[in-house]
């Protein structure tokens, strides 16, 4: 999907959030080796802990509608600076490909690219269980 494809998208979902306490929207979209893709927006609760971030939201979708092999995720949240995923998405994404691509857009509709496997350096996953359950 091409950015200005997926910005758009974001921008058209992102007025779905629900953040009373936060008032910090945020939109993502998960996009397949295939060109499919799910997205999602945070739902925040009155208590804390059980507030779900869009990164997870849109993979949790992604899963749901039976895709396979993400390859990207295209986040936007319309502030001045670049809003990264939180340790705990970052670790659910890595759970489907640590090497995934994140492409985040602020605002002025400004992007930066990372490579997940960047943002979490060696990431806890499967591999750490073996021989250990």
């Amino acid at each position: 999907m091409r950015k200005i494809e997926a910005l758009q998208v974001l921008k058209n979902t992102i007025g779905k959030a629900y953040c009373p306490y936060s008032g910090f929207p945020v939109a993502a979209l998960v996009e397949g080796e295939n060109g499919e893709y799910a997205t999602g927006v945070n739902v925040e609760n009155s208590s804390f802990g059980l507030t779900i971030c869009a990164e997870r939201s849109a993979m949790f979708n992604f899963i749901i509608n039976g895709y396979k092999n993400p390859i990207r995720v295209f986040l936007y949240a319309p502030t001045e600076e670049f809003t990264t995923p939180c340790g705990a998405c970052r670790q659910v994404l890595s759970e489907f490909n640590p090497n995934m691509e994140i492409v985040i857009f602020n605002k002025e509709e400004d992007f930066k690219t990372f490579k997940l496997s960047t943002l979490l350096p060696e990431c806890f996953s499967g591999e750490n269980l073996k021989g250990k359950l």
